[in-house]
């Protein structure tokens, strides 16, 4: 997957106001820098139109990541202090040996048609997961495509291997799925938004499955030196996911620019991908330690590390 950990596209520094005369309360140095890695333009796109970081005390660097894997990576390899990813990716890499940890969570505001589902042309004669058996479906390795394929599987009683996995990223998996070179593709927004518009659709859709939880993720060592501009930001946005929720389309607009999508496509990511902060409570813990069984019995991971301990509840976020 080296051209997964090549995939950071630019660094660009966000300068906000006020940052000389609060820097000192955060301490100096690197201190005064929160590296945040953001996925399809997200999170920065929803600080940005919300105007919730103008007034913070120390400067936010990004750095962008097509899909959960490379940003995973850069936060566990120590590049980034904290991003935002879904929860299967999450404990793919924690089971890794990734030393990452959860200090907050985002939930579906409602669940959402489409935000995560698997597809297929419009023509296929698939119209099921058990219409798969025996096809190609293309995933992500450890995402949260890869992660509802296994759950509709286990919900139908099809063997895992019953179905031929192939592992792309979004990018060169939309390439096949649009050639036809797969039969079908577990895939996230605003990549479905995308295959849907061309003529895909869902045989097995993830709001059926309460799929799925999002993680804010902070690299282990960063938690302590950087521990006040962690919780401040958790703060800012779970203000910027409030914000967005009353300003879809100035949203959308931003989110379009951002990331040079449609402004439709930015606009239905919104409304696919509406998020609320959550406290981290035993519910949270429990679905994560689903995901983690559900990884071990497909022989991704051996499960080892206790996904409690995954967890960091000190930032109290969600309330």
């Amino acid at each position: 997957m080296a051209k997964n950990r090549g995939a950071i596209i630019a660094v660009a520094l966000v300068a906000v106001a006020g940052f000389g005369l609060a820097a000192a309360k955060f301490g100096g140095g690197d201190d005064t820098v929160l590296r945040v890695a953001n996925q399809k333009g997200q999170v920065k796109s929803m600080m940005i139109a919300s105007g919730v970081l103008k007034d913070a005390p120390y400067t936010v660097e990004w750095s962008e990541f097509p899909a959960a894997q490379p940003l995973l990576e850069a936060v566990g390899g120590g590049a980034a202090d904290l991003g935002l990813a879904a929860d299967a990716p999450f404990i793919f890499a924690y089971q890794s040996g990734s030393p990452v940890k959860v200090i907050g969570i985002q939930t579906p505001f409602a669940q959402a048609g489409e935000a995560l589902a698997i597809l297929v042309k419009n023509g296929s004669p698939a119209h099921s997961i058990q219409d798969l058996i025996g096809k190609s479906v293309a995933t992500t390795r450890g995402s949260i495509g890869h992660h509802l394929l296994l759950q509709a599987l286990e919900r139908a009683h099809i063997p895992a291997d019953r179905v031929r996995v192939t592992f792309l990223p979004p990018g060169d998996a939309k390439a096949a799925f649009d050639s036809g070179a797969i039969d079908a593709w577990s895939i996230w927004t605003p990549y479905t938004n995308v295959a849907i518009k061309e003529g895909a659709r869902a045989v097995v859709d993830a709001k059926d499955y309460g799929l799925p939880v999002y993680i804010d993720i902070a690299h282990g060592d960063s938690i302590g030196p950087k521990r006040a501009l962690l919780a401040d930001f958790l703060r800012r946005e779970a203000k910027a996911v409030e914000w967005a929720r009353a300003h879809p389309d100035e949203f959308a607009q931003v989110l379009a620019k951002e990331t040079g999508l449609p402004l439709d496509i930015a606009r239905a990511s919104f409304d696919r991908n509406n998020r609320v902060a959550r406290p981290i409570d035993g519910k949270i813990v429990a679905h994560e330690q689903d995901i983690t069984q559900r990884f071990q019995r497909a022989g991704l991971t051996e499960g080892k590390r206790p996904v409690a301990d995954a967890f960091d509840r000190s930032f109290g976020t969600g309330g």
